[in-house]
């Protein structure tokens, strides 16, 4: 008996032991292929993790009979759908799934329904399903298989439209759906290409507004005929200048269309078309600055639309009738707007605004009274008031043009020289905005990290000009905007030249790989996220619906000339350039940047002997969506950053 007791003392001492152990280090998740990451210890995890330990709101849709809004929040692993009733009232969950739902719209005629859009890991080859609210029953509406993308609701709200891959798997064509009845989808329109996109219906449903965009700077709008089918040019090709529309919407009495479009300017100007004369009204000529995105009320009364002025962004207020700005909204905090979304009691303006102290929540503005109110209230697990606040600084760059990027320094308490992160956007036709950190707010206030946010040109935000910097030959011109940073970060004397790394995501990835490749020597380490490690094999290989838009920005790899140019440029060409340490993630499904981008540069790297650690999702696209393995790819760049950065 004695010696059986010794033997369970012994056997429950190894179990603890084994448990400890197991306790003392992060276990990757089951998706996550890893390789060359050591172990993270436990305690990372206990500090890093409640730095990720918050969540963001961001606004849906209205309830078109009730003051309630629809919202995408994440409360388990992924962003679902909620329903909130009042504001700071409580969030009712109505998707659980374990891919993100972030976008859908009610049925504008009672509200029984909703029409939401959802892939499966990753692979954005998105399906519509009809959400029912009294029973909560899901249905599948598309085919389950094509890529098809959520459009808008008829005026009479009976009918959906939507694009689809359906026919070829890679042309988007136009099709027309009552969600309440499956059996009436149809395909209205055939064309041909992957940038295609319904934006709104006539007043009489007899015509659908139709964007087709060739790139950032090329895009043009349509009218289809919604028995025929039949599509007809309303913005004709211009051989003098090309010209870019973004969203657009019909007038309520059917007589012109207003849009936004950087015809005749730098910059996207809110402008209401005749559609008679086709003759162009700009509305906004007095605001130097990109109209973002706006919103036309029910009545057709009011324009709400954002402006993006450095970065930051700037609410108003027209009115359609006088042809006049209301107002500027001055009384809301400063911060970065998304999409605004009229009631449809025509004054009451929900949209989300987050800044560097708020991760993102759902507002709302009477603008009859002017009363603001916050509907959602998102927690964070660490105290956000005292995270610093972006700084815009300018650099001179090799060719004297001036670049701007958003600096965030670490707290007082770090003294000395800083080491930098330089965190480069992926687009390229994006921007770096002032707004909430999320996870990497630990790299500042813990590690002491200084982080930067350059928009290198070929950034949108500084007009059409700047953003067409980049292009086709033009590639290497924005590596070199980020050596001329790397010269403005010596001279600072509060920041570290020795010890900088680069860290981007998408394009922004293949900016990091470059940067490691022709500037090995000014930096320590990098962070490539699905980046591109050569544009050649990324443009053959990425899906077919967005191919030839990609072939206008980075040149078309066809072309003898530019196939030339973009292999002796490519980073996975150049691998003995790659001197520094790098950590490689990547998404299995990513159907913009495949995987295999991924994989030849860390086998190349790993052949090599430059030291290069590697995370590939097995259930993730184009970046990581779900939580844990979120988690565990900021766990391993902080272990990455505190080995190879800091020491």
């Amino acid at each position: 008996m004695k010696k059986q007791l010794l033997f369970l003392a012994a056997s429950l001492l190894v179990s603890a032991s084994v448990v400890f152990s197991q306790q003392a280090v992060v276990a990757p998740p089951e998706s996550l292929v890893v390789e060359g990451v050591p172990a993270i210890p436990a305690a990372t995890a206990d500090t890093a993790g409640r730095y990720g330990a918050y969540r963001s709101a961001a606004v849906v849709d209205w309830h078109p009979t009730e003051r309630s809004v629809l919202i995408n929040t994440r409360f388990a692993e992924t962003p679902q759908l909620h329903l909130v009733g009042m504001p700071g009232g409580e969030r009712r969950q109505l998707t659980f799934f374990q891919d993100a739902v972030r976008l859908g719209r009610f049925h504008p005629n009672g509200g029984d329904y909703i029409v939401f859009s959802k892939d499966v890991g990753g692979g954005e080859w998105y399906q519509l399903y009809r959400y029912d609210m009294t029973t909560a029953s899901i249905t599948l509406l598309t085919d389950g298989k094509s890529r098809n993308t959520l459009g808008p609701w008829s005026a009479q709200g009976d009918e959906i439209a939507y694009t689809s891959t359906r026919r070829t798997g890679k042309d988007t064509d136009l099709w027309v759906m009552n969600p309440a009845d499956p059996k009436s989808d149809h395909l209205l329109t055939q064309l041909s290409g992957g940038g295609w996109e319904p934006l709104d219906w006539s007043p009489d449903d007899s015509k659908i507004l139709l964007l087709e965009e060739i790139s950032i700077n090329e895009s043009y709008l349509w009218l289809v005929d919604t028995k025929t089918g039949e599509k007809t040019s309303f913005t004709p090709r211009d051989a003098k200048e090309k010209v870019s529309y973004g969203e657009g919407r019909f007038s309520k009495d059917g007589k012109g269309i207003y849009a936004t479009t950087d015809k005749d300017s730098e910059f996207h100007r809110l402008a209401y078309i005749d559609l008679a004369t086709k003759q162009h009204q700009y509305l906004t000529d007095k605001i130097p600055w990109d109209v973002d995105t706006f919103d036309l009320s029910q009545d057709g009364q009011r324009i709400a639309f954002v402006t993006n002025q450095n970065g930051l962004s700037v609410l108003w207020d027209f009115n359609t009738s006088t042809r006049g700005i209301l107002h500027e909204h001055k009384s809301l905090p400063s911060g970065v707007i998304g999409a605004v979304r009229w009631h449809l009691n025509g004054h009451d303006l929900a949209f989300m605004l987050t800044n560097s102290q708020g991760p993102g929540d759902v507002y709302s503005e009477d603008v009859t009274s002017g009363r603001l109110e916050r509907w959602t209230n998102s927690e964070t697990a660490v105290p956000t008031k005292d995270f610093p606040p972006a700084e815009l600084v300018e650099w001179k760059t090799f060719d004297g043009r001036m670049i701007s990027g958003f600096l965030y320094r670490p707290p007082a308490k770090f003294t000395g020289k800083r080491p930098v992160m330089v965190v480069i956007h992926g687009g390229p036709e994006g921007q770096s905005l002032p707004t909430f950190l999320g996870r990497y707010n630990y790299l500042l206030n813990e590690l002491g990290i200084a982080l930067f946010y350059p928009n290198v040109r070929g950034s949108t935000g500084y007009g059409k000009s700047f953003t067409l910097l980049d292009n086709g030959l033009l590639r290497e011109d924005t590596y070199k905007d980020i050596n001329s940073l790397f010269d403005w970060i010596a001279a600072q004397p509060g920041l570290d030249a020795a010890r900088i790394g680069v860290m981007g995501g998408s394009y922004g990835g293949h900016m990091t790989l470059a940067v490691s490749t022709f500037y090995s020597d000014r930096i320590r380490c990098s962070v490539d996220i699905v980046g591109m490690s050569n544009l050649v094999t990324f443009l053959e290989h990425t899906e077919a619906y967005r191919r030839d838009l990609r072939r206008v920005e980075y040149g078309d790899e066809r072309d003898p000339q530019m196939r030339e140019f973009l292999e002796r440029i490519a980073p996975m060409n150049n691998i003995a350039k790659i001197k520094k340490p790098m950590l490689v993630i990547a998404g299995k499904n990513d159907p913009r940047v495949p995987v295999g981008e991924s994989d030849q540069i860390f086998a190349a790297l790993k052949k090599q002997g430059t030291p290069v650690w590697y995370i590939m999702a097995k259930d993730e696209g184009h970046g990581f969506q779900k939580k844990p393995n979120q988690d565990y790819q900021f766990y391993a760049v902080v272990e990455f950053l505190q080995e190879f950065l800091l020491k």
